[in-house]
């Protein structure tokens, strides 16, 4: 059996095999060449003191011990041509990941996509970033692989209660990630990597007997008796099926209207909303390491703040380090802001959404809407962001500390935001009561992260797709809808998970519930 250390050496140690493999000799009292191989499980970074760290977790084995690497593989997937059909609505993560869970359990998969496959995305956001032109079907949020595709990768999950993490993990490298993101504490594939992974699953799914459809927008469900029968797509032919996962993801607000109109229950949901804040990266890696220059072994540095102000709370979201920030509206006539990060992280500015939490209460004013009243307070501050940033995809912008004071910015430099800025005063943009917390939160901010409250960094508005306005209510036990047999609603736009990793857990869960009802 391998020698399990917890060590904490220097960037140099960690990232050279000549300066660690002495390090953990002496540190165990055997002569260097009685090591035969040393593995990291786990890496992380601690950069509380002065003097930055890096944590690791390691296996150490000894010349003359079994030496045990654990080959990641993917499962033997029968083929499903013949069996069962299930519909899957959306081929995100979770809808991905439902699939491949189905054919794993003998069932065949029908995925429906309504936007194009990755490559055919990448026309779209061209045009989104180029033209302003907004493909309703194809874009930042829709396509194959989801949201995540194309805005950064991110792995990281707080939702270890949900499920399996380190299954998702593990798949992923079976389909072609690095093994680094097993062992990194916030693993990260890059919007450069990530398109080719998931076009592999896809090939995965269609190899053994499921099917995956592009461009094909889901228009009505099937519903018979509270019972679902199938679906209709827009070309109004239909596909039948007694079990339908829904996996549309945050921003198909098409499949709220959708259910709204035919009296499937939902309900509004409680979400985040505020804005985008670009910094130079030099700087956030200044302040989070406390160095003029972060040197060759550290990484970009990344950061997480929260904040209550005046009983709400104020936090970053998806910080990407060395990354940029993206148009990702879903129609005409809105702006909304994202941001990605490529594999190396090497971009020049850093970008966080920084977003307020909201109240059911903060929806009042589109009551007349019922449950998608959070959904048109997330539009109306979108719709309201093009006009004033001048009715295209630029964004209205406004420096950090000229936000803080209420004073438009007199002059916004060139920001990683393709499209464009207007200079705005951000009182125009949001309500009050999200004004006034952002004012009086940035100020805190800077309190607790000395040099982050500047006009270098640069506020875009809005970032208003944190996660879904709606949630889909289901049996906490079976998964199903509380009103539709057949129904699975799943996944981050039901409301059940926020990111690439907890979305897979999910559609994973709904899988497997769907085939403990089959029987």
């Amino acid at each position: 059996m391998p020698r399990e250390l917890l060590v904490q050496v220097s960037p140099e140690v960690a990232h050279h095999d000549e300066q660690l493999y002495p390090h953990i000799a002496k540190l165990i009292q055997v002569p260097v060449q009685d090591i035969q191989k040393i593995v990291v499980i786990k890496r992380s970074i601690d950069a509380r003191q002065r003097t930055i760290k890096f944590n690791l977790k390691l296996h150490v084995f000894l010349t003359g011990e079994p030496l045990v690497v654990n080959k990641v593989e993917l499962p033997n997937y029968p083929n499903v041509e013949n069996a069962q059909e299930v519909i899957v609505v959306g081929a995100g993560p979770a809808g991905l990941f439902a699939a491949l869970q189905l054919i794993e359990l003998g069932l065949k998969p029908i995925v429906l996509e309504r936007g194009k496959d990755v490559r055919g995305r990448r026309r779209d956001l061209k045009a989104i970033n180029r033209d302003g032109i907004v493909n309703e079907d194809s874009n930042y949020c829709f396509g194959e692989g989801g949201a995540g595709t194309y805005s950064d990768g991110k792995l990281y999950t707080r939702s270890k209660k949900r499920g399996d993490v380190d299954r998702i993990l593990q798949l992923l490298v079976a389909f072609g990630a690095t093994p680094d993101i097993m062992v990194e504490a916030h693993p990260h594939i890059g919007t450069n990597k990530l398109p080719q992974i998931i076009q592999d699953i896809r090939e995965k799914i269609i190899e053994h007997g499921g099917k995956v459809l592009f461009e094909t927008r889901v228009t009505d469900i099937l519903i018979k008796n509270n019972e679902v029968q199938g679906v209709q797509i827009q070309d109004g032919s239909t596909i039948h099926a007694s079990k339908l996962i829904l996996a549309t993801g945050h921003s198909a607000r098409d499949i709220f209207e959708l259910l709204h109109r035919k009296e499937v229950l939902i309900e509004a949901k409680p979400f985040a909303l505020g804005v985008r804040a670009e910094h130079p990266q030099q700087l956030i890696d200044s302040i989070q390491y406390s160095c003029d220059f972060r040197g060759a072994y550290l990484p970009p540095a990344p950061y997480s703040i929260v904040k209550q102000i005046g009983g709400r709370g104020m936090y970053s979201f998806c910080m990407c380090p060395g990354g940029v920030i993206a148009p990702c509206a879903t129609a005409n006539g809105e702006v909304v802001t994202n941001g990605w990060s490529p594999s190396k992280r090497d971009q020049a500015t850093a970008n966080s959404g920084i977003v307020v939490e909201l109240r059911l209460e903060d929806f009042k004013p589109f009551a007349q809407f019922g449950p998608l009243a959070g959904m048109e307070f997330q539009k109306d501050i979108e719709q309201r962001a093009w006009r004033l940033a001048g009715s295209t995809q630029q964004v209205p912008a406004q420096r950090m500390v000229d936000f803080s004071q209420s004073k438009i910015s007199s002059s916004i430099p060139k920001t990683s935001y393709v499209p464009g800025t207007q200079s705005v005063e951000f009182g125009e943009v949001f309500p009050g009561f999200l004004t006034q917390t952002m004012r009086e939160g940035f100020v805190q901010f800077g309190k607790s992260m000395k040099g982050y409250f500047t006009n270098e960094a640069i506020l875009h508005a809005p970032e208003s797709r944190t996660s879904s306005p709606v949630r889909i209510p289901r049996d906490n036990y079976t998964l199903e809808h509380l009103q539709i047999k057949g129904l699975y609603p799943c996944g981050e736009g039901a409301g059940y998970a926020g990111g690439i990793i907890s979305a897979a857990i999910d559609g994973e869960k709904c899988a497997l519930k769907i085939k403990e009802a089959i029987g």
